[in-house]
């Protein structure tokens, strides 16, 4: 459950500039007003970024400014494109004329992408040829590791609707027995891929625009992601997605939705995450405007408050070894501390 205000106040008093020292990693949600990119920093000092935001230079831009600005990198040495839905794989293209970019991974190519999608697949397929790789469930990105600390991991669980097996004697979920299915996603968004983090006992999930009952695949029968500090919740908070079965499952700490003024978190969602006894705190990238202030986070834990646009974002930084981590809102001062789940 949230902190209360009171103590969010005294929060705001610490500085919003407190340093990790070198060796730990950083997580980014750079805001793009309703779509998906996260830039993560890792502790050998490569960047990662999952999504590009929608196409134009605006989204583009703003990447490109948390890159350099604040995170202290001038390229991106792995690009993961989740799905090709417009909001989340839009931006490559112009993205790829702003900065320099290592590999680019992706769920492949769709079949049945609606005729009117199809210039932007167009424009991502001339973008970047035949420089890329279909990461499929299983899959690690091939990281360079640093030089002291624990190891630092990007794992795929799923991707295009096929996950990774359950392992042996794997105990089977109790929370399971209270699913309700929902109607069978036909966009995109079902082919969204899930990526775990894992630096140490630090562990992060980003599944994308996942929806309800694919959810439901990641920890039913059994728990194939295993308990995470960190949810970037799913679909940027829409009533679609964010299954309560998985998130209490997973039992996070701290939640984040990468959301838009008008998109997310829904009123379901944020009444699960809101219920959920393990998250302490929840993060939103802006308020939502038709939500109120029962239906949105602490306005500390907002990067864009109600009516502005300025495309602020929210950061995460784990200390080296990954015992603890600590999440600020620059826009407001707010620096939050928390300790890994071990």
């Amino acid at each position: 459950m949230n902190h209360p205000r009171w103590i969010l106040c005294l929060i705001l008093l610490w500085p919003a500039s407190m340093a990790l020292g070198q060796g730990g990693m950083k997580i980014f949600w750079v805001d793009v007003e309703g779509g998906g990119a996260t830039l993560v920093v890792t502790p050998a000092g490569e960047t990662i970024l999952v999504d590009t935001g929608f196409p134009g230079a605006r989204d583009a831009d703003h990447i490109v400014q948390v890159l350099k600005n604040e995170a202290g990198k001038d390229r991106i040495d792995h690009l993961v494109v989740t799905h090709f839905d417009l909001d989340h794989y839009g931006g490559t293209a112009d993205l790829l004329e702003r900065v320099p970019i290592g590999q680019i991974y992706d769920p492949g190519y769709p079949n049945d992408l609606h005729p009117v999608w199809e210039k932007g697949l167009n424009r991502y397929r001339e973008a970047v040829g035949d420089h890329r790789i279909v990461l499929k469930a299983g899959d690690s990105l091939p990281l360079i590791q640093a030089s002291d600390g624990p190891e630092f991991s990007v794992r795929c669980l799923g991707a295009a609707q096929k996950f990774v097996e359950s392992p042996a004697g794997c105990p089977e979920n109790p929370l399971c027995s209270g699913f309700i299915p929902k109607a069978t996603d036909t966009s995109q968004n079902a082919n969204s891929t899930t990526l775990l983090f894992q630096y140490g006992p630090f562990d992060f999930l980003d599944a994308a625009d996942l929806t309800w009952n694919l959810e439901n695949e990641l920890v039913c029968p059994c728990n194939l992601v295993g308990k995470i500090d960190v949810y970037q919740v799913d679909h940027h908070g829409l009533d679609h997605s964010n299954n309560p079965v998985l998130i209490r499952t997973l039992e996070p700490t701290v939640a984040v939705a990468n959301n838009g003024p008008r998109k997310g978190p829904g009123p379901e969602t944020f009444a699960t995450l809101k219920g959920t006894e393990s998250i302490e705190a929840i993060y939103q990238i802006h308020w939502n405007l038709d939500n109120g202030e029962s239906g949105n986070t602490d306005i500390g834990r907002i990067a864009n408050p109600e009516g502005e646009m300025n495309y602020e974002y929210v950061a995460l930084e784990v200390r080296s070894g990954g015992e603890s981590y600590q999440v600020r809102v620059p826009s407001k001062g707010t620096v939050e501390e928390f300790a890994t789940k071990l």
